[in-house]
């Protein structure tokens, strides 16, 4: 048996995560992510898939982000209909962000058609809700730690990430006429301190390695999160304003509710309104109380007075009249809402709306990418156009290190560190140029691996004739 894998995605770029794995007679693919960001990379979402899709047997997928998971629906559009394996909170978490993500297909669609700039008569979107749909019978919940068949010669085990919820690291046991090969992906990997998530679990071997590498050429700044959290919600609160933190549905949006919920039980910022302004946000919350043996908060989650999911200060707003009702408040509060990077969703009308007034608050919790009005914001910007108006932006802007979900450069090496022997070679994956590379250079610096940084579309031998 040949095994080979061929780089659909995720190489050289931070999304469109895509691995194709051939072993001659079954051929199956390592996460299905959408390309995001940059136009360029955007637009390979609308090429045609390398291979007829209904020619793969399986999918196998390492957590429920977008650039994990965003493709499938087109996929399945385009015939795949074999088994897609994944974590059992990862399965529940998927189905919320691919029907929000075929939504706002459909409405960025509508909005070139009325609007004409699209390069196409007729503009269509990528895949709808409808197609999102189409995906959900196929999901085939796994648990974690527990070996699972997908063929009668490749074994899978699933073990914690961290990241976000359900998010885990693959090992994929090939087994050949002779011997037994090892494929270990890391998925994307979380923090080893986070409060919430389970650090990233040590995989004592592997032959050949995929590790991600987003945050490569980083070392995150010694600060205690918590505490920068708090100096911010006070230094608001003595001007007599409110704050507003733009915050990702899934996975942040949860964090910072842990260390609001904290900060305000040790008495270092007072009770206050903390109004969860996401629909997305509050049914991912609600998974929490489903998969409490996927986080650490299963003791906390049980005791009514000690859940930082549901507590008298947290208010949970749905509707669009609810979210709406916030535009005139005034005075200490927290208003949580998404989008993170403030590119659109809820969290644009509070924006608008608050921003002007110098007593409030705007904390930015993780990175903010170039061009986005988070980063403009951050950049201190004086006006910023949201609804095709220029906002006077007097509200003071913060931004808070520590919160990302992503793993760092010096976290990435300690898990690397936790194999007992080299891997084969050791694909650097998951990263933009300047990140992966310089994970490549300290894991063979240190470590004295072999490592890979693949090209988009390039493919190469794994094994011969194991």
């Amino acid at each position: 048996m040949n095994v080979t894998v061929k780089f659909l995605g995720g190489a050289g770029a931070v999304t469109g995560s895509k691995y194709l794995i051939d072993l001659g007679e079954f051929e199956f693919l390592v996460d299905c992510g959408l390309y995001q960001g940059a136009r360029q990379l955007r637009e390979r979402n609308w090429d045609k898939f390398p291979m007829p899709p209904m020619d793969m047997e399986a999918i196998v997928l390492t957590h429920a982000h977008l650039d994990h998971i965003g493709y499938l629906p087109k996929l399945v559009k385009q015939g795949f209909s074999g088994p897609i394996y994944c974590t059992e909170a990862t399965a529940e978490l998927a189905k919320i962000l691919l029907l929000d993500s075929g939504k706002l297909q459909e409405e960025e669609a509508e909005y070139a058609r009325k609007k004409g700039y699209s390069r196409h008569e007729n503009p269509e979107p990528l895949y709808t809700m409808e197609d999102a749909e189409a995906v959900f019978p196929l999901f085939v919940p796994q648990a974690f730690e527990k070996p699972f068949e997908i063929n009668p010669n490749v074994k899978v085990t699933y073990y914690h990430a961290g990241h976000i919820l359900g998010a885990a690291i693959v090992k994929i046991v090939v087994k050949g006429e002779t011997q037994e090969k090892r494929l270990v992906f890391s998925g994307d990997l979380g923090r080893y301190h986070d409060p919430v998530l389970y650090p990233p679990t040590r995989v004592p071997f592997a032959d050949i390695l995929w590790i991600e590498s987003t945050y490569g050429d980083r070392i995150s700044p010694p600060v205690k999160a918590e505490d920068e959290l708090g100096r911010a919600i006070r230094d608001t609160f003595d001007r007599g304003g409110l704050v507003i933190i733009p915050a990702f549905a899934v996975g942040r949006t949860q964090l910072v509710m842990y260390y609001l919920f904290q900060l305000m039980e040790k008495g270092k910022i007072p009770k206050v309104p903390i109004f969860l302004d996401s629909p997305m946000a509050i049914n991912a919350t609600k998974l929490y109380q489903d998969y409490k043996s996927d986080h650490q908060l299963a003791a906390v989650l049980e005791e009514d007075d000690r859940n930082p999911f549901d507590h008298p200060q947290l208010h949970y707003f749905q509707k669009q009249e609810q979210s709406r009702s916030l535009n005139e408040y005034r005075g200490n509060a927290i208003i949580i809402s998404a989008s993170g990077m403030a590119t659109g969703g809820r969290v644009l009308h509070h924006l608008f709306h608050h921003l002007p007034d110098e007593k409030n608050g705007v904390i930015f919790v993780g990175y903010q990418a170039e061009g986005t009005r988070g980063r403009r914001l951050i950049e201190g910007e004086p006006e910023i156009r949201i609804y095709g108006r220029e906002v006077s932006v007097k509200a003071k802007i913060y931004q808070i290190d520590g919160l990302s979900a992503h793993a760092d450069q010096s976290e990435l090496l300690d898990w690397a560190e936790g194999f007992s022997s080299k891997p084969k070679i050791t694909f650097i994956i998951h990263g933009e140029e300047k990140s992966a590379s310089t994970l490549g250079r300290k894991l063979e610096e240190e470590l004295g691996w072999r490592t890979v940084i693949p090209t988009y579309l390039e493919s190469f031998m794994l094994f011969e004739n194991i």
